[in-house]
């Protein structure tokens, strides 16, 4: 069953791990007091000089090897610096996706000279990734890729289109999913993940923009892109393999129930202390829910705390459904207790979160997987525990 391997008796955290979030959320009240930053929902604010304050302090590539830049912490406070990070609607989209899942890959799946060029720069928040994964016409059936690569001498040539890539345009570096031979009756097979730097001939980026004008996803066009060997993340054949490992990551930590949180927390401080009836049980029933789901996500990272990781990608479908489902909640819990004009453009904070979560809301149970497709995955394991 799910989280049948999984203690949630000893999830208080060790002293240590407490201190650091007191260390992580003073620095983020003196960086709001400085106006460093304007506080925007979820990790989708990019900036360059907020990353490398991050990475100074060791926030980035916590769990990594000191060689590789890293600082050979836990789990639990990498989970602790990304849950501080998420409610102060911290600007960090720049090295989100290096730190939570392009990082790891590299340790798990990469070469030391891949490890050596990349790990360093992103624990030093100064080298971002983008993620090469979804396709136009395919849905969420991933193992549909299209794109291919084609061996030539010394190296490969990319030829595809990829779409939602978060921050490709600034991105420095992405991992792309190709088709390496032929689709087969097992679309699954045959797959493998490649290192393109960005820029790179070849390969064109174009944006997509919100109905707010604002850009965040992109269509990455690959026109015979050459990468050479060196350049294969793990074993030609092996992608899907690796990129299940790395949707793990990306669906189950606090990033998938927390992008909502700050709007949360600015109801509960409008309500004050004379809420009525029909608040008090909608606002009690939400933190009731967040309190379920942060358990069940920190006892995922409790998890890859271990030497020997089990296989946690059931485990994280399911926090990743219920935590965007969650976000989508407090969005209408909101509109049905205030008669506010969502305006993402706002200057007041309530009406601009409002804004934003009411535009984000579609995007977030589709990104990571969307609904189907997780219910599928956790189907399938409930199938074969029966």
């Amino acid at each position: 069953m799910l989280f049948d391997n999984t203690d949630f008796s000893s999830l208080e955290l060790p002293k240590h791990v407490s201190e650091l979030r007191r260390e992580v959320r003073d620095f983020l009240d003196d960086e709001r007091r400085q106006g460093s930053f304007r506080v925007h929902l979820g990790h989708g604010e990019f900036d360059a000089e907020f990353s490398r304050k991050i990475g100074s302090r060791g926030w980035i590539g916590i769990t990594w090897p000191r060689k590789y830049g890293g600082h050979e912490g836990s789990y639990l406070e990498r989970f602790v610096v990304t849950e501080e990070l998420l409610a102060a609607a911290a600007p960090v989209a720049a090295h989100w996706v290096a730190d939570r899942q392009s990082g790891p890959s590299l340790l798990r799946w990469g070469t030391d000279a891949q490890r050596q060029k990349y790990l360093p720069v992103i624990a030093k928040g100064e080298c971002y990734f983008a993620i090469g994964m979804s396709e136009p016409n395919s849905g969420s059936d991933l193992a549909s890729v299209r794109t291919r690569a084609e061996k030539v001498p010394d190296g490969w040539k990319l030829t595809g289109q990829k779409v939602w890539s978060s921050w490709a345009h600034r991105a420095h570096a992405m991992f792309v999913l190709c088709r390496t031979s032929p689709l087969g009756e097992k679309k699954h097979e045959g797959l493998s993940q490649f290192i393109v730097d960005l820029p790179s001939p070849g390969i064109t980026i174009r944006p997509i923009r919100f109905l707010n004008n604002e850009h965040h996803f992109n269509e990455v066009f690959f026109d015979e892109a050459f990468v050479p060997d060196e350049m294969v993340l793990g074993e030609i054949g092996q992608g899907w393999r690796q990129v299940t490992s790395e949707l793990a990551l990306e669906r189950s930590g606090p990033e998938r129930y927390m992008n909502t949180l700050p709007l949360l927390l600015a109801v509960i401080d409008r309500l004050k202390t004379s809420p009525d009836r029909m608040a008090r049980v909608m606002i009690g029933t939400l933190l009731a829910r967040f309190a379920s789901i942060r358990t069940m996500s920190l006892a995922i990272a409790t998890q890859f705390s271990r030497e020997t990781t089990p296989n946690l990608a059931t485990e994280a479908a399911l926090v990743k459904d219920i935590g965007t489902h969650f976000e989508r909640e407090v969005t209408e819990a909101v509109k049905m207790l205030f008669e506010v004009t969502p305006a993402a453009d706002s200057d007041d904070e309530f009406e601009r979160l409002l804004g934003e979560a009411t535009i984000f809301a579609p995007i977030s149970t589709i990104r990571g997987g969307t609904t189907q497709i997780l219910r599928g995955i956790v189907a399938k394991r409930l199938e074969g525990a029966v």
